[in-house]
This record gives C-alpha cells, sequence and structure tokens, in this order.
C-alpha cells in the first residue's frame, strides 16, 4: 500500500472515532443523580429534627407562669375595749403575728373605753356599716344587731371541716353568741362578778374571814369605816358597775324562777323580791361606803381605786386582777388579792352558789372578709388562749387554754383559778340583766338603779321603771 493511501485510512479510522465517541450515550448523568440523592434524606431529617425541638418548648411556656399573682390586699377593723397593759397590747402582738403570715391583710385595730364603744357603735350600727370585727357581750344586744342584720353568720365556718373550729369551744360558752341555731360570733373569755378584796387591809381591820351573808356585809362595811378604810371602790359614772350589785341582791332574793318569771312576762318586776333588793342596796348605800367622788368616777378609776390600795372591796369580773394592777400607780396592784362570792341573803330564793357573769366575744360584722373571720379563728386557738389566760385577762373557752391559768409566774395564777372553780360549782348562771334582755331594757335598769346611788329615788320607783320599760320592751 502506499503511503498516500495509508494516510487516507487512518485519517478515516481518526474520524470514526471522533463520531462515535460524539453519537454515544452520556456517561455523565448517573454522576449528576448522586448529589440528588444525597441532598433528599438532607431536607427530610431537617424538619424532623427542628418539629421535635418545637414541640418540647411549648407545653413548657404553657404550663409555667412567668409571674406569680399576689393576694388581693384586705383591711380587717377590730374594735375591742381592752384599754390597758398587758391585754392591749397581747391583742397588738396577735396582731401583728398575723399580719406577718398574711402580707395581704392588714388589720387595723381601734381601742376603745367601754362606754365609748357602745356609743360609737350605735352610731356605726345606724349607719349600717358595723366593723369586721368587735367586742360583744352577747345576749340581748347582739340579738337585736342580728335582727337588723348588722352580723354575719359564721355557722359553716365553724362546722367546717367536721366541726374542727367548733369543736375547740365550751359549748355553753359559743352558745351565747348564737341565735335560732345559729353563730354570729366566737368567745374568748367566760366569768363570773364575785367580790375582790385586799387581804392585808381585811388583816388592818381585824377582819379573819371574808363575809358569807349580807347581813355579815354590812357589818365588815361598819367594821372597815371605823378603822379609816374605805370598804368599796365604785365607778358609778359607768352605772352598770353599780347594777349589778341590785342584780346581784335580786338574783339571791327572787331566784332563778323569779327572774325568769318578769323577763318572760309571766311575773313582774314589781313583785316583792325586786322591791326588797332595792332595799337592801339602800342599807347599804346609807352607811357611805364608797370613795369620795364615786357618782363621777369611771370603771377605770374604781379599779385604780381598788389597785392602789384605796378601798377594800370592788365587785367586779374575772377581768378585775389585770383591770386593777393596769390601773395601779406601781401596775401591780394589790399584793395580796382574795375573791369571794356574792354573800347570800338570809330568807332568799337563791343560793350563795348561784352565780352571775358573762364573757367577752368577737360579734362578725355583716361586710366581714373571709380573712377577718380566720384571724377571730387565730385569735381562739389553744395557744391565744393560753396566753390570754396567762396574762390576767380573761378565763379560756377553749379546750386546752386552761393551761394558762395554773402557768408559772403568770398574772393569772391563782384568781382565775378560783373564778373558775366557783364558776363550774354554780348550780344556776345567771347572763347580765342589761346583757340578758334587749339593750333598751339594759339602760333602763341602769339608769333606774342608778338613781338610788343618787339618792334620787326609791326601791318602789326603781321596780316600776324597770316594769315600764319590760311591758313595752318585753312583749
Amino acid at each position: 500500500m502506499s503511503t498516500h493511501r495509508l494516510f487516507r485510512v487512518l485519517a478515516i479510522l481518526v474520524l470514526a472515532a471522533m463520531i462515535v465517541s460524539a453519537c454515544a450515550p452520556a456517561a455523565t448523568p448517573a454522576p449528576q443523580i448522586v448529589p440528588q440523592t444525597v441532598v433528599v434524606p438532607q431536607t427530610v431529617v431537617a424538619p424532623q429534627t427542628v418539629v421535635a425541638k418545637q414541640t418540647v418548648v411549648v407545653p413548657q411556656t404553657v404550663v409555667v407562669p412567668a409571674t406569680p399573682v399576689p393576694a388581693p390586699q384586705v383591711t380587717v377593723e377590730w374594735w375591742h375595749i381592752t384599754t390597758i397593759d398587758p391585754g392591749k397590747t397581747l391583742w397588738k402582738t396577735m396582731a401583728d403575728e398575723y399580719m406577718a403570715k398574711h402580707p395581704n391583710v392588714t388589720i387595723n385595730i381601734t381601742v376603745l373605753e367601754n362606754e365609748a364603744f357602745k356609743t360609737k357603735l350605735t352610731t356605726v350600727m345606724q349607719g349600717g356599716t358595723p366593723p369586721d370585727i368587735f367586742q360583744s357581750w352577747g345576749g340581748g344586744t347582739m340579738n337585736d344587731q342580728i335582727t337588723a342584720g348588722m352580723l354575719k353568720d359564721i355557722t359553716a365556718d365553724l362546722d367546717a371541716n367536721g366541726g374542727a373550729w367548733r369543736n375547740t369551744f365550751a359549748p355553753g360558752a359559743l352558745a351565747v353568741y348564737a341565735k335560732d341555731g345559729k353563730n354570729y360570733g366566737a368567745p374568748w373569755d367566760m366569768g363570773i362578778v364575785s367580790w375582790w378584796y385586799n387581804k392585808d387591809l381585811f388583816t388592818q381591820a381585824k377582819i379573819a374571814n371574808p363575809p358569807t351573808t349580807w347581813t355579815e356585809l354590812l357589818a365588815d362595811v361598819k367594821t372597815l369605816k371605823a378603822a379609816g378604810i374605805t370598804p368599796i371602790s365604785l365607778g358609778e359614772k359607768d352605772t352598770w358597775t353599780g347594777m349589778h350589785i341590785w342584780s346581784y341582791l335580786a338574783t339571791r332574793i327572787c331566784g332563778q324562777a323569779g327572774f325568769l318569771a318578769a323577763a318572760g312576762r309571766k311575773g313582774a318586776f314589781t313583785d316583792a323580791c325586786f322591791v326588797e333588793a332595792g332595799k337592801k342596796l339602800q342599807d347599804l348605800i346609807a352607811l357611805q361606803p364608797f370613795q369620795a367622788g364615786f357618782l363621777g368616777a369611771s370603771h377605770d378609776d374604781m379599779q385604780g381605786a381598788f389597785g392602789n390600795g384605796k378601798a377594800a372591796m370592788e365587785l367586779s369580773g374575772q377581768w378585775a386582777p389585770g383591770s386593777e394592777a393596769g390601773q395601779a400607780a406601781d401596775k401591780k396592784g394589790v399584793a395580796n388579792l382574795g375573791m369571794f362570792n356574792f354573800p347570800v341573803v338570809e330568807g332568799g330564793a337563791g343560793d350563795v352558789t348561784d352565780v352571775m357573769g358573762g364573757g367577752n366575744g368577737f360579734a362578725i360584722g355583716k361586710n366581714a372578709s373571709p380573712e377577718a373571720i380566720d384571724f377571730v379563728k387565730y385569735l381562739t386557738t389553744a395557744e391565744n388562749q393560753a396566753r390570754v389566760a396567762a396574762s390576767g385577762g380573761g378565763i379560756p373557752v377553749v379546750k386546752g387554754g386552761e393551761a394558762g391559768l395554773t402557768q408559772a409566774g403568770t398574772t393569772a395564777n391563782p384568781n382565775m383559778v378560783v373564778v373558775q372553780k366557783t364558776f363550774a360549782a354554780a348550780k344556776y348562771f345567771q347572763l347580765y340583766y342589761d346583757q340578758y334582755m334587749p339593750s333598751a331594757m339594759g339602760s333602763i335598769i341602769n339608769d333606774a338603779v342608778a338613781g338610788l346611788y343618787a339618792g334620787t329615788s326609791t326601791p318602789e320607783k326603781v321596780a316600776q321603771a324597770i316594769e315600764d320599760g319590760a311591758k313595752q320592751i318585753l312583749k
């Protein structure tokens, strides 16, 4: 083959190879598919990972609040009549303790003397705005407030949790603050009126033992006066202090049956026994047994005279040991203090063990908040009742509170124990006349008896004035 022909054959072969190469199927598409295959799982996995995180975060935002909601602020208005220490400070301490545990509660305390309290309470009651918590003695006055719609029914609170709160009280004490089976308040103290006496002054007058009969009491008054000692301290500016002597005489002479007959309108306050009570009181007044200026003296003045050793006796309630000490110049009062029950009146229907008294409690105003009721529950715990008893401010009404009566070094020991035993031994307990009956009736009795002390009335006129009032009020 010639050289020229050889080159032509080679050229044709090269050209054929190039044509085949150009027309053959491309080999590169397969590698291009691989990255697409890799990208697809990445696209699927990424959303799955994001969604999983979102599922965890969403419920956390809903369940956990960003800012706690504070309890609403509540103000509680509390009026009481404990004007002296240790009781005054003790009440404030308990209020401060409660507020410390309940920062949303503010307790405003108003402290008033007895008569000023009654006057101010009458005013706010007429305006329909009673305090949330206020001093109460139960009885007729409280019943009037209930009838007027001024108090809140707390029966459900007492009965909650199977009667947990109710069951802490002595039933008789709690009943004083109830009407028609419903409760409108709670007691914190129950006791009796009795004679408190300075044993040292009795010894100075050579009186060996306290009197047990009315005749003996009159004789002791004469003996004390002869020794230059004022026999009895009285605060007749607060007329209820003098009324207690007349009503105790009526209790001794008329007995339970006589009083209930007159109050229930089956008898009358002009019955002979009530007139006789006035005559017995007149016999005492005639001996001029009271301190100078007694007609213008208040209850606190009466306690001060006795506490300072200026009188040998006073007829007062279970609060006397704490009160006379608080009003005394040295804040200690009578060092050698004794107590005896109101003497029996010879020939009377009443028994020497019969007692007159009552107690102190908290009435709950119609607009009181749940916090106000809870505060009263706190005040009446066994622990706080023991503190009141230990201070000499009252006799506890809650089970366990009596521990304060015998606590070593307390003001209450041993005088409150004597009161408690006397109360327990009573066959008949008479609630104060001016508390047992409606408030209007109480005022009539106080004013009528005051006439005997002032020398402007007679036993018969006193009895008639009380009966006239009863006809109008005790229908």
